[in-house]
Parts: C-alpha cells; sequence; structure tokens
C-alpha cells in the first residue's frame, strides 16, 4: 500500500501541478490588479462586519472555520517538512505561493458564494466547487467527480495526517505508554487515551452541524493561533542576534537550494498549499456557508485567511526551527545521510517533532508541552473543517434523492471520519503524509483546471469585483447604503440564491416606500 501511495504522489505531484498552482496564481494576481493587496484594508474591515442570520454564518466565523482547515499540522509537522527535506529555501516558496494564492482563494471563494444554494434538509447554505462546477460550467459530471474526490480526500485521506500528528505530540511529551497489541499493531497506551478523547469531543461537535462548528472554531482558532505566534515571537527575541542570519538562509537557497532547487520549490509549494489550501477547493465550503450582502465580500475574507495561515503562522514555525537549529535536511544523497545533521537521526522529518525541539530549547518541557497542546487544538479545528467538507459534497451528492438520503449519507460521513481519524492516529506517519498528499493533489488538479475554465467562459469573479469596487466608491458599507447584488444585471445564470434574495430585497423596499408615502 505505501509503494502504491508513492507512485500516486509521484504521478499527482508532477512538476506540472506544481507550475499550474504558481501560474493560477500569478494569472489571478494579475487579472485582479493585485486584489489582495489593493484591498487589504477591506478585508480587515469585512472580518467584523456582518453578521450570522438564521440559515448562515458571519464573515468571521466563516473565517474561523476556513482557518480551521488550513491552520493544522501543516503549520506546524508540515513547515517541518519542507525544511527537512526542501532546506530553509522552501520556505520562501511557500511565501511566493500564499502571496500569489490570496487571489485564487478570492476567486474560488467568490464563485462558491455566487452559486450557493439552501440545503433541502437543514435549510443552511451550502456551495462550494461541485456547486460552481454544475451552475457556471453547466457540467454536472464534472461537480460529481470533484464531491466523489473531496469526500475521499477530507473524509478518508487527510483527516488521519491530523489525528497522527496529534498523538505523536502527545507521546513526545509523555512518552508510548505500556505497549499493547491492537489489530495487529503495537500501540502505547498514551496514544489510546489521545485517540479516546479526540473520537469523543470530535463525536459531540460534528453531530451538531456547521453552527456548532463554527461556533467552536470562533474561539478556538484565534486563542491557538495568537498564543503560537506569541511564543514563536518570544524565541525570535531571544535569538534576535540569528533573526538576520535566517532570513539570509531563506533568500540565498531559494534560489541555490542545499537540498536541489527542484526540491525547494516542490516540497515550499507542495507543503504551502497543504497549509493554506489556496486552490484546493476546501475554502468555498465555508465561503458559502456566510452570511454576506455580496459575494465578493467572502472572496476577501478568505484571501485573508491565507495570508494568517502562511505569512503569519507558518513563518512563526519556520523561524522557530532555523533560529533554534533543531533541525535536520535530507536531500537524495545515498544511504539516508543528512545534508545538514543538527539532531539526531532518528528524528522523524515529518511529524512536529523539529517544532517541539524548538519550543524545549528555549521554554523547557513547557515548550514541548504547549507544542503538543497547539497540535491537538491546531489538528482537531483541521478535523471538523474536514468533516464539513465531506458533510457539504454528501448534501451535493444526495440533494435530488430525498431527505432520508441526505441523512443517511451524512451519518454515514460521520462515521466514517471518526474510523479514519482512529486509523490515522494508529499507522505510520510517513505513510499518512502520502495519503493526505494524494488527497491535496487530487482536489488541487480539479479545482484549479475547473475555476480556469469557468475564468474563460463566463468571467464573474472580475465583474463581481468590478461591481464591489464600483458600490464601495459610491460609498456601500455604510449604515446608509449597503451593498446589493443582482446576478441578471450582469447576465450571470444559475446562482438561484442571490436572484430570490435580490427579489425580496426589491419587494422589501416597494413596501418601505409605500409606507413612508
Amino acid at each position: 500500500m505505501e509503494g502504491i501511495v508513492s507512485a500516486l504522489n509521484n504521478i499527482i505531484w508532477s512538476p506540472a501541478l506544481i507550475y499550474l498552482c504558481l501560474g493560477a496564481g500569478l494569472f489571478y494576481s494579475i487579472m485582479t490588479r493585485f486584489v489582495q493587496i489593493r484591498l487589504f484594508k477591506e478585508m480587515i474591515r469585512l472580518l467584523f462586519k456582518s453578521k450570522p442570520d438564521n440559515d448562515g454564518i458571519s464573515s468571521f466565523q466563516a473565517l474561523a472555520v476556513a482557518l480551521a482547515g488550513r491552520v493544522g499540522m501543516g503549520n506546524i509537522a508540515g513547515v517541518a517538512a519542507a525544511i527537512g527535506f526542501g532546506g530553509p529555501g522552501a520556505v520562501f516558496w511557500m511565501w511566493v505561493v500564499a502571496f500569489l494564492g490570496a487571489s485564487t482563494a478570492y476567486v474560488e471563494s467568490t464563485l462558491g458564494q455566487i452559486y450557493k444554494e439552501r440545503d433541502v434538509v437543514t435549510g443552511e447554505y451550502r456551495g462550494g466547487p461541485a456547486y460552481y462546477f454544475e451552475r457556471a460550467l453547466g457540467q454536472k459530471w464534472y461537480g460529481i467527480l470533484f464531491a466523489i474526490s473531496s469526500i475521499i480526500a477530507c473524509g478518508i485521506f487527510l483527516p488521519g495526517v491530523q489525528a497522527n500528528g496529534v498523538v505523536n505530540a502527545v507521546a513526545q511529551v509523555t512518552g508510548e505508554g505500556s505497549l499493547m497489541t491492537l489489530m495487529g499493531m503495537e500501540v502505547g497506551s498514551t496514544r489510546l487515551i489521545a485517540l479516546v478523547i479526540i473520537l469523543l469531543v470530535l463525536g459531540f461537535i460534528i453531530f451538531g452541524g456547521i453552527k456548532r462548528i463554527a461556533n467552536f472554531a470562533e474561539y478556538a482558532v484565534p486563542f491557538m493561533a495568537i498564543g503560537y505566534v506569541f511564543l514563536a515571537i518570544l524565541i525570535m527575541f531571544t535569538n534576535f542576534s540569528k533573526v538576520p542570519e535566517v532570513f539570509g538562509m531563506i533568500f540565498s537557497d531559494a534560489f541555490s537550494a542545499q537540498a536541489g532547487f527542484g526540491a525547494a520549490i516542490g516540497w515550499g509549494v507542495k507543503r504551502g498549499i497543504y497549509s493554506n489550501e489556496a486552490g484546493q477547493g476546501t475554502g468555498p465550503h465555508a465561503a458559502a456557508a456566510a452570511s454576506v450582502d455580496h459575494p465578493s465580500q467572502q472572496g476577501l475574507v478568505q484571501a485573508f485567511s491565507v495570508y494568517v495561515d502562511t505569512l503569519l503562522v507558518c513563518s512563526a514555525t519556520a523561524f522557530m526551527i532555523l533560529s533554534t537549529g533543531m533541525y535536520n535536511i535530507q536531500g537524495e544523497l545515498p544511504d539516508g545521510q543528512f545534508i545538514v545533521q543538527n539532531v539526531a537521526a532518528d528524528i522523524e522529518i515529518n511529524s512536529p517533532s523539529f517544532t517541539q525541539m524548538a519550543m524545549e530549547s528555549v521554554y523547557g518541557t513547557v515548550g514541548d508541552s504547549f507544542i503538543a497542546v497547539a497540535v491537538f487544538f491546531f489538528a482537531f479545528t483541521t478535523i471538523l473543517a474536514y468533516y464539513y467538507i465531506a458533510e457539504v459534497n454528501i448534501s451535493y451528492l444526495t440533494r435530488s434523492m430525498g431527505k432520508s438520503a441526505s441523512k443517511t449519507g451524512l451519518f454515514i460521513v460521520k462515521l466514517m471520519i471518526m474510523f479514519m481519524v482512529a486509523y490515522g492516529a494508529l499507522n505510520s506517519s510517513g505513510y499518512i503524509w502520502g495519503l493526505g498528499d494524494v488527497g491535496v493533489g487530487l482536489m488541487a488538479w480539479l479545482n484549479i483546471v475547473g475555476i480556469i475554465i469557468i475564468f474563460f467562459v463566463a468571467k464573474p469573479t472580475l465583474t463581481m469585483l468590478k461591481d464591489y469596487e464600483d458600490q464601495l466608491k459610491a460609498g456601500g458599507g455604510t449604515s446608509n447604503k449597503r451593498f446589493v447584488f443582482d446576478p441578471k444585471k450582469f447576465g450571470i445564470k444559475n446562482a438561484t440564491y442571490w436572484e430570490d434574495r435580490h427579489k425580496e430585497t426589491v419587494e422589501a423596499n416597494r413596501k418601505n416606500d409605500l409606507n413612508l408615502k
């Protein structure tokens, strides 16, 4: 199985996908006139502007749910792997893919909002790539293909990575405990206890729907991210004299990489996309769940979430590891030799170990324990986000089969994701990370190709951006003038939610005018 996973990864993560991700980000940055810079101030304003309604969540909650998916093991173990296999220069390429990917995140999340609809069972807003491929392209088969791929990726392949990271981090702090045999595997009691806690809390939250997930993420995500970055900044101050050296390592190695130029780009882009998920098609699911006045608003909010994930949290991890020297670099040398070896050779690169050792070198065992706690929150909230994505796509596939089929499908995906969490927690991390990479790559291929085709067919996101900026210049967003969106005005078809909402707005305004008269 491990050989099959490795072979699939070599096909999916060929140079073609790496350059497709970078190329799409550059293309959308140019076409939107670098919206990720021009409207940065508006991104901040929007975070706290919208409020949830009965069927949707607020912009900040949608940001929190999206960040729950983006900020996970990729920020702690993923950055360590990028450095361990690609050298310090891989961090530079993570920054590049984040900056360019913010424009891709704007495009895909705006599409998620334009083509969202209400769920037949819950009444909640549903949307994502499957929905906009069907409605914008008129290609239902492509929507079904993405939905199936995302259920496999987010429901089967990816949760195990997060669960594996949690139990590894806990075991690093407390030890493996007493060993026992379970399903033919030797498992430490510590891992089993951590797994039981994860499953109990996970079951309680996911059986409560998007509202409960959003409420949990709204508080957990800011808490964990701020605390993590704060301790990383303290480490940077402790090693302040090394900060210029760290920048020098990152920039000099980006183009003359110790582990090979291709390795730096490959691992930087792969782990960058795994972490910030720009272009992967995950962000639009949370974006579609938000209650906003204009589709572009969630596009901007989700673009900002890419910055938070990579330029803030991933950078914090990279500076901790590089400034303390707690890393090895393993290139393509024979016999598993290291290009750089600063720590023991048996320290696993695809794990939170480098980050834990960096924290421990400054804060002692307290730092080690903090990383274990951070990993738990980072990974746990990501599992919640993966569940929600799988849930949305199950709803998409069963929406025409009646409420009974939809409820059955949702129940099955809940059980499936809990089983995969248990499976991932008890298996080897290298194999589990390989499965995660397959899942990310599948979704990225389908989504990026799809949104590029949508751009050349209709350009709805550019139309929305111009409309939003025109309304912004005219005073939109103030208490006296709300943003409005009429899809028919721009020739956008199949945006049924917004068509109905515009009719309701026009009717409400007509009644208000009559009352005033």
